[in-house]
């Protein structure tokens, strides 16, 4: 197959196309293509690089669907101390450190006996989807699955992430709208959030992006100081029961 299988002017990498449509990361595709498992109009796509005209139809071959199936994702609820991805000067411990066997947790709800528990994972390759503060707790996402990484953290993600955040200092009504909407970042505007009262000292926070630090550094600019942070929800899965410093398989029928 050749570079560009289309004529016209909006040729785009067959691996982009696949990503933007949601099928896989583009490093994912670049891995299928390379082993012929990427069907451009029902043909297999062999060569990197590979072209196409976004008018044409792009898919996995039946291996690749496999091979994503087995795609392990966890849920992890985070401690203080823990960093989401890795110091390069190894400082602080990464978060996929805690992913062991001995801190996976089963819902006695819903697991089952323990014969009947799977005993053994391949987690290699867990990569967070997102970051969480080394000061803040709560729910971590950490996948091997680029479609997730792409839902949860994609420039246009849809998805909420919710926060319970314990505050010191006083928050006049105005002040509590600017949270809602009006404060900038660096510069930027923020989007729209919803912010309210949880109690008399924590509020809770829904947002649809993820700067760094953007909770605390929002407060700050309120005048209140944060003593506690952790997240409790992305999109429809919530935190619930799972002990701090253990981890759960996201299973088959979860969605973001």
């Amino acid at each position: 197959m050749t570079d560009e299988i289309h004529t016209g002017d909006a040729l785009v990498r067959v691996s982009k196309l696949l990503a933007e449509r949601g099928f896989c990361s583009r490093r994912e595709a670049d891995e299928y293509i390379s082993q012929g498992l990427v069907l451009l109009d029902g043909e297999p796509v062999t060569e990197l690089g590979t072209r196409a005209h976004p008018s044409q139809t792009v898919s996995l071959a039946k291996g690749a669907s496999l091979k994503q199936a087995q795609r392990l994702t966890v849920i992890l609820n985070k401690p203080i101390g823990y960093v989401s991805h890795a110091d390069d000067d190894g400082t602080y411990p990464a978060a996929v450190t805690l992913i062991t066997p001995d801190r996976q947790w089963f819902d006695p709800k819903t697991a089952g006996p323990p014969s009947s528990r799977p005993s053994r994972l391949n987690t290699r390759g867990l990569a967070p989807a997102g970051r969480l503060d080394i000061d803040s707790t709560g729910m971590l996402v950490l996948t091997q699955d680029g479609r997730i990484a792409r839902t949860l953290i994609g420039e246009d993600s849809p998805i909420e992430k919710e926060y319970l955040v314990r505050v010191e200092g006083s928050l006049a009504a105005q002040d509590l709208a600017r949270l809602q909407h009006g404060l900038s970042l660096d510069g930027k505007p923020l989007k729209p959030a919803k912010v309210s009262w949880q109690n008399e000292d924590q509020l809770r926070f829904v947002l649809r992006e993820g700067k760094k630090r953007q909770i605390r550094r929002m407060c700050e600019a309120v005048g209140l100081r944060v003593l506690g942070l952790k997240r409790i929800r992305m999109g429809r899965i919530p935190l619930g029961n799972l002990p701090m410093g253990h981890w759960r398989v996201l299973g088959p029928f979860e969605k973001f």
